[in-house]
């Protein structure tokens, strides 16, 4: 529910219609400029707003997609797993271990 506060009477009400010192464009024009300002004044409260509190829902679909990837993870290193696993050995592959061997020192 919006209620009309003094700053919202600038979007309906042209306060400088009638002024002596003004032509009528550049009343239209100033009140264009008056109508901007509290566009922007409104734009810089709300983004205060958001940024001060985070948003509730966003949060929620944040966490929710924070657990799917977990889940996705988890399967990934599953498979990976399961891969590696059915892979057969080649026994003409042996295991060369680096101590058995000799060293000659001068």
């Amino acid at each position: 529910m919006t209620t009309n506060t003094s700053s919202d009477v600038i979007f309906s009400v042209n306060p400088y219609e009638g002024h002596p010192s003004l032509s009528q464009i550049e009343a239209d024009v100033l009140w264009e400029y008056a109508k901007l300002a509290q566009h922007v004044k409104l734009v810089t409260q709300k983004t205060r707003l958001l940024g001060e509190e985070p948003d509730k829902s966003m949060l929620v679909r944040l966490r929710v997609l924070e657990q799917k990837m977990g889940l996705v993870l988890t399967l990934f290193k599953a498979s990976v797993w399961g891969v590696i696993n059915e892979q057969a050995v080649d026994p003409s592959e042996t295991y060369n271990d680096a101590s058995n061997t000799t060293t000659v020192r001068y």
